[in-house]
């Protein structure tokens, strides 16, 4: 990796303004063993609602690290503003972090200022790419966990997201990515796999997260098999600068159908 650019405080890559607006909406990830809400997950939208990718396509090279940064900021500042109780789970980019210590300062200080528990964070995690640099990416990880934040690996079964990260890194939770998980109720080659992967993450003590879970079948199937956190639009589909409405009575229901 190239140096850091934080000199005197200051960023050459990340104290860059803006050229465009974006909001953050938050998804809820759910515990069926305890019927409730153990996370929102913040995902980016464009300030009138607009699709992730609308925000997303205005994310040049130059505008990469003052972005993820921002992105962190505003959910954290929004998800206290909202009086959220539950973890507040943050994607960021491997590769706008130069050096783990000093690009979580903003993290830390809007955490301080808001009064957010820094062991409320959780980042997510994936590549769209192959990492180049693994060993790099394992210093973000240990860096985050000697600070006390959780890290998740996402889309697990997908891309790039896949088990050759698992024999270097150790993420605390692992996501299932939706292609695995779509139609298990039915499907018994994914019904395999998700069995296989959920004997990976107990034996590596990882917690399982089955992410884009659609149908209550899906849903029943799952938690039926031991993977009982989960996240997707059978739940609800994320909600703009709100954290949407009360899920305890479908989760107490569903429990005692599981």
């Amino acid at each position: 990796m190239n140096h850091c650019a934080r000199v005197a405080g200051d960023c050459g890559r990340c104290d860059v303004e803006l050229p465009f607006d974006f909001t953050m909406a938050f998804q809820p990830i759910v515990d069926l063993a305890s019927a409730r809400t153990t996370t929102f997950e913040a995902l980016v939208r464009g300030p009138n609602g607009e699709s992730a990718w609308s925000v997303l396509s205005q994310v040049t090279d130059s505008l990469m690290y003052r972005f993820d940064q921002a992105c962190r900021v505003s959910a954290i500042e929004m998800a206290s503003a909202l009086g959220m109780q539950e973890r507040l789970s943050i994607n960021f980019l491997p590769n706008a972090v130069y050096e783990p210590e000093a690009c979580i300062q903003a993290t830390l200080e809007v955490s301080q200022r808001v009064g957010w528990p820094t062991n409320k964070l959780v980042f997510e995690f994936t590549e769209t790419e192959r990492v180049t640099d693994q060993a790099h990416l394992k210093r973000i990880i240990d860096s985050y966990r000697s600070m006390g934040f959780t890290t998740a690996l996402d889309d697990f079964g997908n891309g790039y997201a896949n088990l050759d990260l698992l024999t270097l890194l150790e993420p605390d939770k692992l996501k299932i990515d939706r292609e695995l998980v779509m139609g298990c109720d039915q499907d018994r080659r994914r019904q395999a796999l998700l069995r296989a992967v959920r004997g990976l993450a107990t034996e590596m003590k990882l917690e399982l997260i089955a992410e884009g879970v659609e149908t209550r079948e899906e849903a029943l199937w799952l938690a039926r098999s031991g993977i009982l956190r989960q996240q997707g639009f059978f739940y609800a589909r994320p909600a703009v600068a709100s954290l949407g409405e009360d899920l305890g009575p479908r989760l107490q229901e569903l429990q005692q159908a599981i």
